[in-house]
Order: structure tokens, then sequence, then C-alpha cells
């Protein structure tokens, strides 16, 4: 991956999942992962598979691609960025680990339901800042949102894109968020 998509070289931090986290257990098979433009933290359970490890190795170190080549701050990034950066990396994972690799989530709703999801909750709420608690609701589903909406979203709208542009992640790594949503605007 790191020549693949000519990505930076940083430290990977691997660490057992919190086995006491029911919703890591049910909703992410004991995985989970957490990235910064200059390093990754990894999370795993021991049952987690060769397939699974490699899926959030993937879907994580695509973060710090974009993180690096995309021409904005982390600290300024609108709920629409944040979208947009999870649908890039779980693209990621569909083109290198193939379609059996994807969350689950990615599979929540169809695609007439992720069309009304972006048109009535991302692009009215697309330029909220990670401080504001509408943006976590968004970005996970809580409340009255539709479960991980904004991680459904994110990977809708950029598999359309790169569908549309007939391109692969590594080429649309530093594409502005807006670009992704035009139609919408």
């Amino acid at each position: 991956m790191l020549k693949q998509w000519s990505g930076p070289q940083v430290p990977i931090f691997i660490f057992p999942a919190d086995a006491t986290n029911s919703k890591i257990k049910r909703e992410f098979n004991g995985k989970s992962g957490l990235a910064f433009n200059d390093k990754l933290f990894l999370f795993f359970s021991p049952h987690n598979t060769h397939a699974e490890i490699k899926a959030v190795l993937t879907h994580e170190y695509n973060h710090v691609c974009r993180l690096k080549k995309y021409n904005k701050k982390e600290a300024a990034f609108t709920l629409l960025d944040t979208v947009i950066l999870e649908g890039l990396a779980e693209n990621a994972v569909r083109e290198h680990c193939g379609s059996a690799s994807l969350a689950g989530w990615t599979k929540y709703y169809s695609n007439e339901e992720l069309k009304k999801i972006v048109e009535q909750f991302i692009i009215p709420n697309r330029n909220i800042k990670r401080a504001e608690r509408k943006y976590t609701d968004l970005l996970y589903g809580k409340g009255f949102y539709p479960k991980m909406a904004g991680y459904c979203a994110g990977y809708y709208l950029v598999q359309n894109y790169l569908e549309s542009n007939k391109q692969q992640t590594k080429a649309i790594l530093g594409v502005d968020s807006v670009e992704f949503v035009k139609e919408y605007l």
C-alpha cells in the first residue's frame, strides 16, 4: 500500500481490542483502528482473520494518505470532509481486499436510501465541525439519525464518484470533498 498509494512511512502500533466493549465486538467483529497523519493505531481480537486485519490496515492507512494529500488541516475538517475520508477508506478496502472484506455497514441501506441520507442529513450539515455534537451523531447515526449515516453516505458518494470518473482511490486522495457532492449543491 505504501508504494501503491505513494503514501508516507508511518509507525503502526498494534494493541488488543477492548474485549469489554460490546459495540466493537458486535458491530466491528472485535477490530478497529485510529489514524493520524503520522501514525496508526490498530486494535484486534485474537479471533480476527488475516483478511480482517488486512482490511483494517488498508482502511486506516488510506486515512493517513488522504490526510497527507488533502490540502486541509485535520482540525478544520467539516462533517463532509470526514464523510469523504471514511468513504475513500472503505472504497480502498473494496479495491485492495475485495467486496467480501467490506465493513458490514456498507450494506445497511439501498442506493435510494443512501441518496436520501445524503440529501436530508449530510448536505444540510456538511459544514459542521467536529466540536459540535451533531457531527458525531450524524457520522455514527446516533439518536434519530440512521445508523452509521456518515460512513454509509461516504462510501456511497465516493463509490459513485469513482464509477462516474472511472478512477481508483489512489487517483482521488487529494480531491476536494465538495467535488463528491456537486450534484447535490
